[in-house]
């Protein structure tokens, strides 16, 4: 429906006309929920509440609806629990300063409007120092087994001799 109307023909005219072409098209048969009452409104529903069932019908998580600088602080709030299964300390400070790096490119761009909410930074020795405290202490050495002392070997000039 890319057509305007043309002028001198009434608003009302001009769309049962073009409901009339599309049903002679076809464009109107087997459509979902054809023949079934619309569904109720609720009053109490806010739009908010709208667009997260709107979210959750259509498979998107609300997070990924929130915008870039909510969707920072809230992946900052995260970190802890994000880094807790990371194997290393380098791969720790690696998350951590990736976060960091994407932050002050946020701070780099201009402000979509004033209220938009500024992320921090990420505290990387603090996160460093919460991985290493929710590990478990190194596995203590086994002793060297105390087998047969080993012979000291004898040098070439030695067995010359």
């Amino acid at each position: 429906m890319t057509d305007r109307k043309p002028p001198g023909v009434s608003f009302e005219t001009w769309v049962e006309q073009q409901i009339r072409q599309a049903q002679e098209r076809g464009d109107l048969t087997g459509l979902r929920g054809a023949g079934r009452p619309l569904p109720a409104w609720d009053p109490d529903e806010t739009a908010y509440d709208w667009a997260i069932a709107k979210a959750r019908r259509e498979g998107v998580s609300p997070a990924d609806m929130l915008p870039p600088g909510l969707a920072l602080r809230r992946e900052r709030d995260e970190l802890p629990a994000r880094v807790a299964a990371l194997p290393s300390e380098d791969a720790v400070r690696a998350v951590a300063e990736d976060y960091n790096a994407r932050v002050e490119a946020f701070w780099r761009r201009p402000a979509e409007s004033r209220w938009s909410p500024v992320p921090g930074l990420a505290d990387v020795d603090a996160l460093v120092g919460r991985w290493r405290a929710d590990r478990p202490p190194p596995a203590p050495e086994p002793p060297a087994a105390e087998g047969a002392p080993t012979r000291s070997r004898r040098r070439w000039w030695q067995r010359r001799r």
